[in-house]
């Protein structure tokens, strides 16, 4: 009876970590593509994902197969009771083979599988008619859920966190509501923005996590789940790591990369232009006030008035005197002694002038020396 129950504990708190239904479980070998040798396990189909197990009694699952993303199917043996059945999944990054000894189980592997992908039930299964019915259901449950996730809603707050407050968890700057395609062809798109994603699930009450890191062969892409539980968000790896808020779960991928990964955060767009706006009708702009140039008062000197030159008299009018040189007393003597000397041969021209004819046509005459003493006549 210990055993029972705890079986069926381990299946809740399973249940609690993935969030899906339980449509079939049982033993079963798996090989990957890079594995030479198959290994045991205990596989559950949960929803359209394939959880496997070390054992019953582990409570997070060692790997998983999201079947939504299957191929092909391929059944290596037709059905013999005799003869193991092999399966082999064609999934987008790798082919895995599921190996179950006996034939009955394998068939029962292969119609569940293919019931809950195709969302029908494959035709020409070797099954009893209980066995059909019970696949019925599930495919009748699968829908109905399928139904429910054709746009994921975000994860509910986990309980532990719903006593502080009642609204949404905080979630981090690279949060973006978008698919896995999606995810991949953002981060694709603008490698310059950042290389990880945190978005919803597909699965209720779990996010995901999309990263998008560069190799030597080019840049590969990766995706976790992070599953919210009551005692707080888990990051399923092969040794799963539980943290307390979304902020933690971003942090810790930050850090086991040696932050050489950073958030994706979307560009914001700059304006180029500048645009006024029309000031109101009501409203009359008075014209700009140009400012006035300031202008330093001039300064007078006491010596301003000895630089300057004095103020000519009337008769100082007709001589022009250098800027540098004002007249002294001497040239203004000069000036008085040449006046007169004009005046007095003004004077005795007019007395050496001799009349001479008749009275209207008069000849005046007048004597005057060259340099060497001679005497020249001349007439008028």
């Amino acid at each position: 009876m210990g055993t029972v129950k705890n079986l069926r504990g381990v299946i809740k708190r399973r249940e609690t970590i993935t969030a899906l239904p339980l449509y079939y479980a049982g033993n079963l070998l798996k090989k990957g593509s890079k594995e030479k040798d198959f290994k045991s396990f205990y596989g559950e189909l949960r929803g359209s994902t394939l959880f496997l197990y070390n054992n019953e009694t582990q409570e997070t699952y060692t790997e998983r197969l999201d079947l939504e993303l299957l191929k092909s199917l391929e059944l290596e043996s037709p059905y013999k009771k005799t003869t193991p059945t092999i399966i082999t999944l064609s999934l987008p990054k790798e082919e895995v083979q599921l190996k179950m000894d006996n034939a009955d189980t394998g068939e029962e592997w292969r119609g569940y599988i293919l019931t809950v992908v195709n969302k029908e039930i494959p035709k020409n299964l070797q099954m009893l008619p209980g066995q059909k019915i019970r696949l019925e259901e599930t495919l009748s449950e699968e829908k109905k859920r399928a139904t429910k996730l054709d746009r994921p809603a975000l994860p509910p707050r986990p309980s532990f966190m719903q006593a502080k407050s009642t609204s949404e968890p905080k979630t981090p700057a690279c949060f973006f509501d978008v698919t896995r395609q999606e995810a991949e062809k953002m981060l694709d798109s603008n490698p310059e923005n950042g290389n990880i994603i945190l978005r919803p699930s597909t699965m209720p009450k779990n996010y995901a996590l999309t990263l998008r890191q560069p190799t030597p062969r080019g840049p590969v892409f990766k995706n976790y789940r992070v599953t919210s539980t009551s005692s707080g968000y888990v990051i399923e790896l092969d040794n799963p790591m539980t943290v307390s808020s979304l902020e933690d779960v971003l942090k810790y991928f930050l850090e086991k990369t040696e932050y050489r990964l950073r958030p994706y955060v979307a560009s914001q767009p700059y304006d180029v232009r500048i645009d006024v706006s029309p000031p109101p009708k009501c409203m009359s702009i008075p014209p700009p006030v140009v400012p006035k140039a300031q202008v330093a008062p001039m300064l007078r000197g006491q010596t301003k008035d000895k630089l300057l030159p004095p103020t000519p008299k009337e008769d100082d009018e007709l001589y022009v005197y250098p800027d540098d040189s004002p007249p002294d007393n001497q040239m203004t003597k000069k000036v008085q002694m040449n006046d007169e000397l004009q005046s007095i041969l003004k004077k005795r021209k007019e007395n050496l002038y001799m009349e001479t004819g008749r009275d209207d046509e008069s000849t005046y005459k007048n004597e005057t020396c060259d340099r060497n003493g001679r005497k020249i006549q001349w007439f008028k």
